[in-house]
């Protein structure tokens, strides 16, 4: 469920009509409902208050610090897969012990700002990562609390770019190695084994999976028991999907409901990573129909958000339903909507029935909350849209728009090219 609905004609956000939020802020724009966002968490969280739990949120998938500082007052931790998001997660509050960091690239002085910071622990993507935490960690005289990210092997059944759980996949440990790397792992006198973790991919619409990686972690950490390693943490990742267009992913009850019944033997804290089920439908990018035109059978509807704002499109082939911001009776047709970026894969929507748009109509693309604004650049040389927090009948700047002069802050000419 989501905040975002009509009265009358025109569509809202809470209780504040979109199109007035569009006089004042302009497009394009992203749009959250404060109250989609802190529900979408508390519904998520209390499904596992049977057991004892931390929420780590995805910041990759929304990074805005006024998004991460709403999950960090409800008593959320973060996963994060960089320095530049464990500084975002810090900025906003972030227990330090609620912080999780993946990802398969750690610097070494990425690394050292975790170890700092006193995170809880890294998720540990392959041997060599973990020689160069166990030296930075000897080198700070500090103990790094690590898990061995397994990959299990087991098919998601969603988007290639988005499978991480499969052997031909980069991320993780092979499952059948794990043991070995582990019991290498004991011997490193900077490191403190804390966990194992998990994650198979996102955008997933069914349990199973979830439950034949959780089937090959019970082995491995009986395993690692028996071994006399004392695991304290299960992190099961992410990856709960929305729905987009047609699809019925599980409910959070019914996804912790088969969780917890699969782990009745395991007795230790469990981490989740939850992102896009999250924030996904909690946010819209509004943008404004720049011009319409036909080319024989085709018809376009040109916007003035691109690929630059909104990737996945471009990237994924991802459906986004597309709605008025304010309903007419015209008739519908069948077009592309397409952004003002110089590429032909430059789109919102292919082949889509919608009604007919016309100059200066505003178009709400929904389902944008996750994997929207992270992923935004300036391809094109075209400042990132600007971000608004709608709590009831209020709302407010998160993210200023950019304007040409940020274009280039940073860049420099040379003195050499300077002189004529």
């Amino acid at each position: 469920m989501h905040d975002f609905h009509y009265e009358g004609k025109d569509l809202w956000c809470e209780e504040f009509p979109i199109r007035d939020l569009v006089d004042q802020v302009g497009t394009p724009l992203y749009i959250y409902s404060y109250r989609t966002l802190r529900n979408h968490f508390r519904v998520f969280d209390d499904a596992f208050s049977r057991v004892p739990h931390i929420t780590c949120f995805a910041v990759k998938s929304n990074s805005n610090v006024a998004i991460l500082r709403i999950f960090i007052r409800e008593g959320g931790g973060v996963d994060i897969v960089s320095g530049g998001e464990l500084y975002r997660a810090l900025q906003a509050g972030v227990d330090p012990q609620k912080v999780v960091y993946s990802g398969v690239g750690k610097k070494v002085e990425e690394i050292e700002y975790a170890l700092a910071s006193n995170i809880l622990m890294f998720n540990v993507e392959s041997f060599q990562e973990l020689e160069v935490i166990n030296a930075c960690a000897a080198r700070m005289k500090r103990k790094a609390g690590i898990a061995l990210r397994i990959n299990p092997d087991v098919d998601p059944e969603t988007h290639p770019y988005i499978s991480t759980g499969l052997k031909e996949n980069k991320f993780g440990v092979n499952v059948e190695q794990s043991l070995e790397t582990y019991l290498k792992a004991s011997k490193f006198k900077s490191l403190d084994i804390k966990g194992i973790s998990c994650h198979i991919g996102s955008q997933l619409t069914k349990i199973s999976p979830f439950i034949d990686a959780l089937d090959r972690l019970k082995k491995l950490y009986g395993h690692l028991q028996d071994a006399g390693l004392n695991i304290r943490y299960i992190d099961l990742g992410g990856g709960l999907g929305i729905t987009y267009n047609d699809e019925t992913p599980p409910h959070p009850s019914e996804y912790a409901d088969a969780i917890i019944s699969a782990s009745r033997d395991i007795s230790c804290t469990f981490i989740f990573e939850p992102g896009r089920v999250i924030v996904g439908n909690a946010g819209i990018l509004v943008t404004k129909v720049l011009y319409t035109k036909a080319n024989e059978d085709k018809n376009f509807i040109i916007v003035d958000a691109g690929m630059n704002d909104l990737l996945r499109p471009s990237l994924y082939k991802s459906y986004h339903n597309i709605q008025a911001v304010r309903k007419t009776k015209r008739k519908e047709i069948v077009a592309d909507v397409v952004g003002p970026i110089c590429e032909s894969g430059d789109y919102l929507a292919k082949e889509r029935s919608l009604p007919r748009f016309e100059r200066d109509d505003l178009m709400a693309v929904m389902s944008a909350g996750a994997y929207g604004f992270t992923m935004a650049s300036n391809y094109n040389s075209r400042p990132r849209a600007a971000e608004v927090l709608v709590t009831g009948d209020k709302y407010h700047i998160i993210r200023k728009r950019e304007d040409y002069r940020e274009l280039i802050r940073g860049e420099k000419i040379p003195d050499m090219i300077k002189r004529k």
